[in-house]
């Protein structure tokens, strides 16, 4: 009975807040602001960014890339300065009854965040006509192109450069909207919402600070391995930043770096697929149930490599005996997790890899059937 009281208490709660319209909208609001500015892919899809909405005023990133990113970041901030505002706008309809349209009968705190929602985009509206002044000479960015000038020249010329080499088809540029990364011959940038940072190929070091291993990619279902690679130039004008990018795009950036990348960290880097998987089956293979090998049985090396001992068992524990594609394996042990799991991977339709865990595949001596759940470390 108690049970059946909290129940009721919570969906008398739930019920009740959902029934007020200024609750259900600042919940909607507040979903649509961390949406619109970490612009997830759908929102990408629909078209509801500041790129896609002021594209007009933009222009192209591929005919001027510099000249976009100056009004880009200048309008993302101002647009995003708004929202506060936005809100306030909306309130005033989702709760007609608090009167906001009525500034001066509404509460002290409702006053106060007005005010602050005006002043924002007020500020951030100076400040992005600062930036456009002389031709977008105070902009940070062109502060920055700046420093890595000739003498007789300015941030024009430099500029011009990254333009040139923007439009050729062989730049490697990877990386979400929020966090693009783009190499040419002469320059390494990352394009962030706020930032662009900028730095000559000829002035940096790398170094791969991080690694980060996920066992399934949301957009492809497969183990995916992100690296941190910091980038750090001599000019002291140019401030440290980090880029990040799938392992398996690392050898098509070292191709276009003109500077070896360190590896401080002494990061394992998979730039396959299948060097990612075995991670991953290693990692599946160590959750599942142990095989309690009998005192009398000795173990031999591994047959595939023949360096360590055998260390795993197929024991069908997927589903019960007679159901199933998998079939139990009599086999004695034979062979190591690393093998095992590269002839796992080797069995696979390379075209599919989402289809990769889920999978059965033979036996490699006695090619009974068996999935992932069935190989188990030797106790």
């Amino acid at each position: 009975s108690c049970c059946f009281y909290h129940s009721g208490i919570r969906e008398h709660l739930t019920s009740s807040i959902m029934e007020r319209p200024e609750v259900t909208f600042t919940l909607a609001y507040l979903v649509f602001v961390v949406c619109f500015v970490l612009t997830p892919s759908e929102f990408h899809s629909a078209g509801i960014t500041v790129q896609n909405l002021l594209s007009e005023w933009l222009g192209s990133e591929d005919v001027d890339f510099v000249h976009f990113h100056l009004k880009r970041t200048t309008a993302t901030l101002w647009v995003h300065s708004l929202l506060p505002l936005g809100y306030y706008i909306g309130m005033c309809f989702a709760a007609p009854e608090k009167q906001l349209h009525y500034i001066h009968q509404v509460t002290e705190g409702w006053t106060l965040y007005f005010l602050l929602a005006i002043a924002i985009p007020t500020l951030t509206g100076i400040l992005g006509y600062y930036w456009s002044r002389n031709n977008w000479g105070n902009h940070p960015l062109a502060r920055t192109l700046a420093y890595h000038a000739l003498p007789q020249s300015d941030w024009r010329a430099v500029a011009s450069s990254i333009n040139t080499e923007f439009r050729r088809i062989d730049k490697f540029a990877t990386g979400a909207p929020g966090a693009r990364v783009i190499v040419t011959d002469t320059w390494v940038m990352k394009a962030t919402t706020y930032h662009v940072y900028i730095a000559q190929q000829q002035d940096i070091h790398l170094t791969v600070t991080d690694s980060k291993q996920h066992e399934l990619s949301p957009d492809t279902n497969t183990p995916v391995q992100f690296l941190t690679i910091q980038v750090a130039s001599i000019n002291p004008h140019v401030k440290p930043f980090d880029i990040r990018l799938n392992s398996t795009e690392y050898g098509e950036l070292r191709e276009k770096l003109h500077a070896p990348i360190r590896n401080a960290a002494n990061v394992v880097i998979h730039q396959t697929l299948s060097d990612m998987f075995l991670e991953t089956f290693k990692s599946q293979v160590e959750m599942n149930q142990r095989y309690l090998l009998p005192s009398n049985q000795d173990l031999e090396p591994c047959i595939g490599c023949m360096q360590i001992s055998s260390n795993i068992k197929l024991v069908k524990l997927c589903q019960d005996p007679g159901e199933g594609e998998c079939q139990q394996c009599y086999c004695r042990p034979m062979w190591c997790l690393t093998c095992m799991g590269k002839w796992f991977a080797s069995r696979q339709d390379q075209q599919h890899p989402e289809t990769w865990l889920s999978s059965q595949v033979p036996c490699p001596t006695c090619r009974a059937k068996f999935c992932i759940l069935d190989v188990c470390i030797l106790h």
